[in-house]
């Protein structure tokens, strides 16, 4: 029978819970506050006229559904392509054995070590000669050098997890090494594939500096370059401001808590060692 743990152990919780919790509560709170609620003194805790005012006017920004398009576009396809890439480097690391193996993993690891800052003027120029600037293929092409080494690294932990028996077992039936992962192997790491699509879609989704330098048409600028647009020569729009981020947050949300499971379940998986 198992002990339930101490009162303490959840009282801690939920104080941890509070706290994290806190400043997406008052993001969604001032999002439905008027005005001239916003700024008063004392803070007042609860929406007494909630009003869907700030969401309109969000809404009816002139470069608003332009950019929510670049960063459905910009994650989905960094999402894509790093996992079917990923799935394949990681399948090669975890299966065959190969001259520069280990470095491949070390660099691999070193490439997450480099901060991102230190890359903006050489990604910048790097593009500008190829004349990729101010295009959504760059951004994406950008950041799958940041999104595929934890894809890859993450993804081996899965395939490894994966009993090799089982892909001998398909080529004795009469599949090829293609056709054994994709009937067998591929399907058992569908968990993964959600944990680490999760990853890659928030990185590119809440991705900022970067865009900010490669784009300058603002109709191709993303959701976080257009929430930028609420802070003017007049002062911040608070309540706009809000409702504009809790737009921006709420595709992630959502995707997130349909895939929760799988999310947890994946991470289970893949926490051996390669």
């Amino acid at each position: 029978m198992r002990r339930r743990p101490p009162l303490r152990h959840d009282l801690f919780g939920l104080l941890i819970a509070a706290v994290t919790g806190f400043p997406v509560y008052w993001m969604v709170l001032t999002a439905f506050r008027p005005a001239t609620d916003i700024l008063s003194l004392p803070p007042e805790f609860w929406p007494g006229r909630p009003t869907l005012d700030n969401f309109a006017r969000a809404l009816s920004t002139e470069t608003f559904w332009a950019n929510v398009r670049s960063s459905v576009v910009i994650g989905l396809g960094t999402v894509v392509v790093s996992l079917l890439v990923g799935t394949l480097a990681a399948y090669a690391l975890a299966r065959f054995r190969f001259t520069g193996r280990k470095a491949f993993v070390l660099v691999l690891l070193a490439v997450q070590m480099i901060p991102l800052a230190a890359l903006i003027i050489p990604v910048y120029l790097l593009l500008n000669d190829a004349g990729m600037t101010d295009s959504l293929t760059g951004v994406i092409l950008v950041y799958l050098v940041f999104t595929l080494p934890f894809t890859v690294w993450m993804l081996h932990g899965f395939v490894v997890a994966v009993p090799v028996e089982l892909e001998e077992a398909a080529l004795v039936d009469g599949c090829g090494r293609l056709g054994a992962f994709c009937r067998v192997t591929l399907p058992l790491l569908a968990p993964g594939l959600v944990a680490t699509s999760v990853f890659a879609l928030v990185q590119a989704w809440n991705e900022y500096v970067l865009v900010y330098v490669l784009l300058s048409t603002p109709e191709k600028q993303t959701v976080s370059i257009w929430l930028v647009s609420f802070q003017t020569g007049f002062g911040t729009d608070y309540g706009g401001l809000m409702a504009g981020a809790t737009l921006t947050a709420l595709p992630v949300v959502v995707f997130f808590l349909a895939v929760q499971r799988r999310i947890a379940s994946g991470l289970a998986v893949g926490a051996v060692k390669g």
